[in-house]
């Protein structure tokens, strides 16, 4: 992996050289981004693991229609301004015919547009933003959206943890813990609840002690923390040592093995929606874990799971079209029903989002999840 560093200058010559890309008929090309560095790097490496062990696997099968994969990553270390610029270089330099990225929503939504205009379908295993898809006919994604993530979160607070008065911790700065908390609030609303309190805080923040007193004076049911693991995990730690014993609940941001990592004890007993559980015992996701394991020596999280049922739903796409990529792969990938991915069964909707599950697991003082309940869509 390579991290780039912006230049206005590459970006227009990249931009430029666009319009000379030309196909190598005996490779499938396909670009991935993501933050392998950085405050969110577990993102980044999990879900390039889970890639590539789909790529590896057809590779290795013979590929598609006698044409290999290629896979070519770049690094973003998490930044808008880096997926810009490394997505503007896979589609203008290295040529690619597909591109598998972002995690986070905020990256993905400063590339959609540029893989929009040029026409060359993208698939995001995990940004959950709807803005993301929205309007670009050539974007896609694995995972399902932050409607129903947000949606699935209020009625457990209100249904099963029988919450009334909630305070809602967000990121100002993150597109995706914006929208997430949004969500959260007019079902929450909906279904009786009160959100008593809003407090916020910007990605790579140390310190939440101010907004957690404020916190704490309002003598809430439930906190929604819509952030990512690192602010997560920090903000429980720092709420232990301030006496707050109120139930933390959050999306599929917080899914790291960081998060135990920094938070410790803190992280016990709280809950988060996420994409799948390895407590499942469909064959499918028992065969990815153990094969997971096997190659780097971990538990997958969520991430690499996504990961590998965006590269899987991509495969079967291409076989569907016996490798052709362009606008016939965009329709392939456009039709996809009822998928067998580890994540669920996948269905591509009319606006290019995934039908499926959500799983909401209970966070143990050991860094392990205990699967609570699965919600269809």
């Amino acid at each position: 992996m390579k991290r780039f560093n912006s230049s206005l200058a590459f970006l227009f010559l990249a931009l430029a050289a666009v319009g000379c890309k030309q196909k190598n008929q005996n490779v499938i090309r396909v670009g991935e981004f993501g933050s392998m560095t950085g405050t969110e790097a577990t993102f980044g490496i999990s879900t390039h693991r889970g890639i590539k062990m789909v790529i590896d696997d057809v590779n290795k099968a013979g590929g598609i229609n006698g044409k290999q994969l290629e896979l070519i990553s770049y690094d973003e270390g998490g930044k808008p301004e880096e997926a810009v610029t490394v997505v503007t270089k896979l589609i203008a330099q290295d040529k690619v015919d597909i591109i598998l990225g972002e995690v986070a929503s905020s990256r993905s939504l400063a590339a959609a547009p540029i893989a929009q205009r040029n026409k060359v379908p993208m698939i995001s295993p995990s940004s959950t933003n709807p803005k993301v898809t929205e309007g670009r006919d050539y974007v896609f994604r694995v995972c399902f959206t932050d409607p129903f993530q947000g949606k699935v979160l209020a009625r457990f607070a209100r249904e099963d943890l029988k919450a009334k008065r909630a305070a809602l911790l967000i990121d100002k700065k993150s597109d995706y813990s914006v929208g997430l908390a949004d969500f959260f609030r007019k079902t929450f609303e909906s279904l009786g609840g009160e959100i008593v309190i809003e407090q916020n805080y910007a990605g790579g923040d140390m310190d939440f002690k101010g907004q957690l007193t404020s916190i704490k004076s309002k003598n809430v049911d439930v906190i929604l923390h819509s952030g990512y693991y690192t602010e997560v995990a920090l903000t429980m730690k720092q709420a232990k040592d301030l006496g707050i014993k109120t139930v933390f609940i959050g999306g599929d941001g917080w899914d790291s093995p960081k998060l135990s990592e920094i938070g410790g004890k803190a992280i016990d007993g709280h809950y988060f929606s996420n994409h799948y559980s390895v407590d499942d015992q469909d064959p499918r996701v028992q065969d990815f874990i153990k094969r997971y394991k096997a190659l780097y020596k971990e538990v997958p999280d969520g991430l690499a799971a996504m990961g590998y049922d965006a590269a899987l739903v991509m495969v079967d796409a291409l076989k569907r079209t016996n490798g052709q990529v362009g606008p016939v792969f965009r329709d392939a990938l456009a039709a996809t029903k009822n998928f067998p991915g580890v994540t669920g069964v996948i269905t591509i909707d009319e606006n290019r989002n995934a039908s499926k599950p959500a799983v909401i697991l209970k966070v143990q003082g050991d860094g392990s999840y205990k699967f609570v309940k699965r919600v269809n869509p």
